[in-house]
């Protein structure tokens, strides 16, 4: 039986100049327009600020967002001509979250906490050498402190970053201090590595973290970690209010939050010692 030598081609895309396919060259870029997004201070974005950052065409750039913005992936204020991250990708946010067990089981906790301090709580958890607040519930008052969720902030720079940091283990510790750049996010904030290894032996002394304008001027918070059957802090839930308003109120906050973090970390299997 005589053998086809012939090539079928038609499930094969293209391929460009380096030897990458066309479509994933395509899904590289339009997975850094969408990352762009999600940058401080890139809520909304024109076409060219985007060709500008990442280096494409106009034209390219205006291709990927038409295809996004077909998707619900990023929207159009037709007036400013400048694109913000649609539903979908909202959805897609939600759906990730969901698969965080400890922000399940810290919803409830979370609203009780912001009932009884009347100021907000917020559960953040860790990635690498940066945490993101991933919920957040606030209080029925006027004036409160809001917080952006996903957004990653250093382990050096206010209450919840800080209570991650002085509940690692010792060598991590040394190892973030010795490797990081302690930059600084406000005035307020220590980025001498000495002052920093006081600070984690109270943290660890008292069980929670305090900040007054270390990461955002004017507010102040204090922060514990939930920790798991091996001690390990899997997330760190924190009360935050105006610094003037939390002034007085920061210790009832304090002991409000600690039995907070101890009912769920005993949940998570985790044995004061």
């Amino acid at each position: 039986m005589p053998t086809d030598t012939s090539t079928d081609t038609t499930q094969r895309p293209p391929r460009t100049a380096s030897g990458g396919s066309q479509s994933a060259s395509t899904v590289e870029r339009s997975s850094d327009v969408l990352l762009l997004f999600a940058e401080p201070g890139a809520a909304t974005l024109g076409v060219t600020e985007i060709a500008d950052r990442l280096g494409l065409s106009k034209p390219t750039v205006h291709r990927i967002l038409t295809s996004l913005r077909l998707r619900g992936l990023v929207e159009l204020d037709e007036e400013t001509r400048r694109y913000a991250l649609g539903l979908s990708i909202m959805r897609l946010g939600l759906a990730y979250l969901d698969r965080i067990d400890v922000r399940r089981i810290a919803a409830p906790e979370l609203a009780r906490l912001s009932r009884v301090t009347s100021e907000t709580a917020t559960l953040s958890i860790r990635t690498g050498d940066s945490r993101v607040y991933v919920d957040q519930v606030t209080p029925s008052r006027e004036v409160i402190m809001a917080v952006r969720l996903g957004i990653p902030y250093p382990l050096h720079a206010g209450a919840s970053s800080k209570a991650f940091l002085a509940f690692l283990a010792d060598e991590d510790i040394t190892d973030y201090l010795d490797r990081a750049a302690l930059t600084p996010l406000t005035d307020a904030t220590c980025v001498d590595p000495a002052a920093l290894r006081k600070d984690i032996a109270a943290i660890r002394r008292r069980g929670y973290a305090r900040s007054t304008g270390e990461r955002q001027p004017g507010s102040a918070s204090v922060a514990a970690p939930v920790l798991d059957h091996h001690g390990t802090p899997v997330g760190v839930i924190s009360v935050s209010g105006p610094r003037e308003r939390f002034r007085t109120r920061s210790a009832p906050c304090a002991e409000a939050l600690l039995e907070t973090v101890t009912r769920l970390s005993a949940r998570l299997g985790h044995e004061p010692g």
